[in-house]
């Protein structure tokens, strides 16, 4: 029976919805973590790279568990990896709940990292699933950009919310300031786990023990796609950028000016770096719009360019430049900063949709060893912020210029499929 055909002809409004409410929740625990790195070098002392620990923990964990998810993917379906999901994320987050009235660092640390277990099999589970439901090509590129609009609305939430219960002064800020928030989504991890249960959802790439008898070994793999392979580098950089970007800024802006930072208090910052993600919601609702009219090769191209344009400006206008914005005066390169969430607002859609057309029987593995890629998120922060240890926060966004470089040549080179003669039947 033709599963990808039956995918086509039935409604699955609800499956797609339940997959928008998981798309909320990668970006709200994910931004989260990224925030959480100004009350952790408050709180233990840490310097700029090892407040981002909690950040690399969260993405690291993609390299752990990105090709074991896409196994269970395959093996078990959308609808069981998506309760382990959410299982998974509830508990990552009550580890870190609990982390604030110890006060450990290290309990923290491995709340992160459990969180970071459940980000991934979310993600596994969300982008080939909607890109399934849409069709594929420009059609299930939109979907996935309807889907990244409640990404970005989580995204958004988040470090507003936390910038809100710090308050005004970092000096006596905790991990248990955080706490309501932690407690909100530990309540959507709770209600998503009983609408997913409640919930049918399609399984066009469940693999049956009669299949998996009957499989002979495959002399090809997702590896065996040129444009897949160089999509999922593209990925690496992609998430790392667009983390780095509103992570560092965060910490750029709170910082003392003895330190080379703006001193700027918590919740001002806060409302930045949320316009950052809220900008990110725009654009992708945007893109949602444009998503079935302009390709996503096109999309990339531009946002890319525009996206180092930004960052040029951010390095090169003067710190004395300021605009009066939320009762103070905001140095122009955090306006930029800010603007670059319109560029990266579209790039994951793009991407995965680029690198997964054409792969048929292989995305579900794609899509575990796309996941692993993602670990850049967390990598490339923490080298980012390295580098502003030692020559300061502005200079380090020459780490993000050559990311999105990268990207670039994908759009234009990278994402031709050049491996057609493969059957992927």
């Amino acid at each position: 029976m033709d599963n990808s055909s039956n995918v086509k002809k039935q409604n699955f409004t609800i499956p797609i919805i339940v997959m928008f409410l998981l798309f909320f929740m990668i970006a709200f625990v994910t931004n989260f973590a990224g925030s959480m790195g100004v009350i952790v070098k408050n709180q233990f002392g840490t310097s700029n790279a090892i407040a981002q620990l909690g950040t690399f923990a969260n993405f690291i964990a993609y390299a752990c568990m990105g090709i074991p998810a896409g196994i269970i993917l395959r093996r078990k379906g959308y609808k069981f990896t998506s309760l382990l999901a959410v299982t998974v994320g509830f508990i990552g987050v009550g580890i870190q709940f609990l982390s604030g009235y110890a006060g450990s660092f290290a309990v923290y640390v491995t709340g992160a990292l459990v969180a970071g277990f459940s980000m991934c099999l979310l993600n596994i589970v969300v982008n080939p699933m909607l890109n399934t439901l849409g069709g594929g090509g420009n059609r299930g590129n939109r979907l996935i950009q309807w889907g990244g609009t409640l990404n970005s609305t989580g995204g958004t939430l988040a470090p507003i919310l936390l910038g809100y219960l710090i308050g005004g002064s970092v000096d006596a800020a905790s991990v248990s300031d955080a706490a309501p928030a932690m407690i909100i989504a530990m309540a959507i991890f709770a209600v998503a786990f009983v609408v997913i249960m409640l919930t049918r959802i399609p399984e066009p790439h469940l693999e049956t023990k009669e299949m998996r008898a009957a499989k002979t070994k495959d002399p090809h793999s997702p590896l065996s796609f040129r444009h897949f392979v160089l999509g999922a580098i593209a990925i690496f950089f992609y998430v790392g950028v667009e983390v780095g970007i509103p992570n560092t800024a965060n910490l750029y802006m709170t910082t003392p000016g003895d330190n080379g930072g703006l001193a700027m208090a918590p919740d001002l910052a806060g409302w930045f770096i949320g316009a950052y993600w809220f900008l990110m919601l725009c654009g992708r609702f945007i893109g949602g719009l444009l998503g079935g009219k302009v390709s996503s090769k096109a999309m990339l191209s531009v946002t890319s360019t525009i996206a180092i344009l930004f960052l040029l400006c951010l390095i090169f206008v003067p710190v004395t430049s300021t605009v009066h914005l939320h009762g103070a005066d905001v140095p122009i390169k955090i306006v930029f900063a800010t603007l670059c969430g319109l560029c990266t607002s579209v790039m994951w859609g793009a991407i995965f949709n680029l690198s997964a057309e054409g792969l048929g029987k292989y995305t579900p593995m794609a899509s575990g060893i796309f996941m692993t890629l993602v670990c850049g998120g967390g990598i490339l922060p923490f080298f980012q912020n390295l580098l502003a240890d030692g020559i300061g926060f502005v200079g380090s966004y020459w780490i993000v210029i050559f990311g999105f470089a990268y990207i670039l040549f994908y759009a234009l080179v990278g994402c031709r499929n050049v491996n057609k003669d493969i059957p992927v039947e």
